[in-house]
């Protein structure tokens, strides 16, 4: 392999169409390029060589016999490598890899891809579960859903939906709470480093965190979530983190208010990529979702 290096590929690929198209012409409008360019490279070529792979003929150009030997692995090189192109390409056009926090793809995502898969039964998602933010112009994930401010370089970002936060908490503590000066009556349960704080919520019912009280302490939202259901307490939630535990009953939302924090969920790809099939008709899909969602009384 270390040979290849002391050759330009741009002069293979010249002697390669050349002998395979059996002229110049030919070869420059497959390559793209000019007439001149391409006879310059296989010049160029040949000199590395140190031999002639061609005898130049009023008709055309006809391989010596080093030229047929070296050609036909040039031919064989490079329909390797078309193939393996033409693979990655169907590859990427059939399989989404998408990162997205854990907590959403668990509270959220999985329970409605299947929808996802029976609109578009030829694609595939694999779902990278990862609170860190990767960037898809240097990795091999094709989508991240970022909740954020947005505003991160050198990505494209699409605002998907705005997050509207409100206290949730078992329907049987639910009962206990009538007004939002009730919650100074009932364990919070909180994060240890949330992205907002219960101000968010509190602050335009004229209140603030002073009046709340102690109460279990868990690592992530979704552990937080699970103890609201199990009646521990309340927790400041989110729509797509508590839309279906609601809808099923095991959660309630003791007041209809909910606001805006300010963050929200983004659709990101990496700025230069064109997007495929796949990231188009995956936007298109959770947006649609989304929608459903928010428009839905029960959630």
């Amino acid at each position: 392999m270390r040979a290849l290096n002391r050759f330009h590929l741009n002069g293979l690929r010249a002697l390669e169409a050349a002998g395979r198209l059996g002229n110049l012409r030919a070869a420059a409008e497959e390559l793209g390029v000019t007439i001149g360019a391409v006879s310059q490279q296989i010049l160029k070529a040949e000199e590395q060589f140190g031999r002639p792979l061609f005898a130049r003929h009023p008709k055309g150009l006809r391989p010596t016999a080093f030229g047929q030997e070296v050609l036909r692995y040039l031919s064989t090189g490079f329909a390797e490598i078309a193939a393996g192109l033409a693979l990655a390409e169907r590859r990427r056009e059939g399989v989404l890899t998408v990162s997205v926090a854990p907590v959403f793809a668990s509270k959220w995502l999985v329970w409605r891809l299947q929808r996802f898969r029976e609109q578009h039964p030829d694609l595939r998602i694999r779902i990278d579960a990862d609170v860190s933010l990767v960037d898809p112009g240097s990795s091999d994930v094709d989508v991240c859903i970022r909740v954020g401010r947005g505003g991160w370089p050198s990505v494209k970002a699409e605002k998907l939906l705005d997050q509207l936060v409100f206290p949730v908490c078992s329907p049987a503590l639910a009962e206990r709470l009538r007004h939002p000066g009730d919650l100074s009556l009932v364990p919070i349960i909180r994060e240890p480093t949330p992205m907002f704080g219960w101000d968010a919520w509190l602050g335009p019912n004229g209140l603030d965190e002073s009046i709340l009280g102690d109460g279990p302490v868990f690592s992530d939202a979704s552990l937080c979530l699970d103890a609201a259901v199990a009646g521990q307490g309340v927790f400041l939630g989110w729509e797509t983190l508590a839309c279906d535990a609601i809808a099923m009953g095991r959660l309630a939302a003791p007041f209809p208010d909910r606001y805006d924090t300010g963050i929200s969920y983004w659709f990101v790809t990496a700025r230069s990529a064109p997007a495929t099939r796949a990231v188009s008709a995956f936007r298109e899909w959770l947006t649609s979702e989304l929608a459903m969602g928010r428009r839905d009384p029960s959630t």
